[in-house]
């Protein structure tokens, strides 16, 4: 199996390079190598490596950034995914493409299906819901996972941003009525490459998180306390619940992002371990 990997050097490309390894000559590009709004570049590339599998980990993911930079985030999450169906169409590739939460308004009160109508409340999750619709229209073999709340050690996320801050402040002011569910990058790459490894490799939409729910401030209390206990920071702030009205940013979240998995339980037999333990095993890995 030959897999041509985008977004090589990011939070998740770095674990996919990883999990990837086993199933056959990953060609990895990082935007060095290969930049999404460079669409002439996006057809070379693939046309020379003529790989068997597209695994597209790049995107735009500033998602506050996006409410300034509209534009450029449809460019990279929305028109490059379609060029990159076009492309894997052409040479008979199967398209792995990560999508988000965020292509929901989280007002259902209830975790989201893949059969549920989407409705982004932001550029960013506006741009994303375009990509997937640009590879769903191409109607070539694809794999969409949506995911939320994507932390590691590799690359920008609230867990990082959270254990910068416990070393600076004795009190952290955080988010507690919004919810998701915590998914730690390696546990997510792995289940592509199981996806990836079976003869009758899934196509179409899943959602793709890990099991259990969380608010931003529930998941910064089990940051701090986590990394408090493996000697990551010396104390563990307090961390006060604020409501989203507190802290205004440029892009509106949904309130509810919990994705349902069950239809990659009953299809594909895969099943993403609790938040909590992804946390803990990547915090044992940590060295920052």
């Amino acid at each position: 199996m030959k897999i041509l990997l985008t977004g090589s050097a990011g939070q998740l490309g770095r674990e996919l390079v990883r999990s990837l390894a086993c199933l056959g000559e990953v060609v990895a590009c990082d935007r060095r190598a290969l930049d999404l709004g460079d669409a002439d570049a996006l057809r070379s590339v693939l046309r020379a490596t003529k790989p068997s599998v597209v695994v597209n980990a790049a995107g735009y993911t500033a998602v506050d950034r996006a409410e300034s930079e509209p534009a450029a985030a449809e460019a990279v999450n929305g028109l490059a995914p379609g060029i990159l169906a076009e492309e894997a169409k052409r040479c008979g590739a199967l398209l792995v493409h990560y999508s988000t939460d965020y292509v929901f308004d989280g007002a259902k009160g209830a975790p989201y299906t893949e059969d549920d109508a989407p409705a982004p409340l932001s550029a960013y999750g506006r741009s994303k819901l375009a990509g997937e619709r640009a590879i769903a229209a191409v109607a070539g073999r694809h794999l969409i996972l949506r995911t939320g709340w994507v932390f590691g050690l590799h690359g920008a996320n609230f867990m990082k941003t959270i254990l910068r801050l416990a070393r600076e402040r004795d009190e952290l002011r955080v988010v507690a009525d919004q919810c998701g569910a915590p998914t730690w990058t390696r546990h997510l790459a792995d289940a592509t490459a199981l996806l990836l490894a079976r003869r009758d490799a899934a196509e179409g939409l899943f959602h793709v998180a890990a099991a259990g729910e969380a608010t931003w401030h529930g998941y910064a209390e089990a940051i701090v306390a986590t990394a408090a206990a493996a000697g990551l920071i010396e104390r563990a702030p307090h961390v006060l619940p604020i409501a989203t009205a507190d802290y205004p940013l440029p892009a509106r979240r949904p309130a509810d992002s919990r994705l349902d998995c069950r239809r990659l339980a009953r299809d594909c037999g895969i099943a993403l371990p609790d938040w909590r333990t992804g946390l803990a095993d990547c915090l044992a890995d940590a060295r920052f």
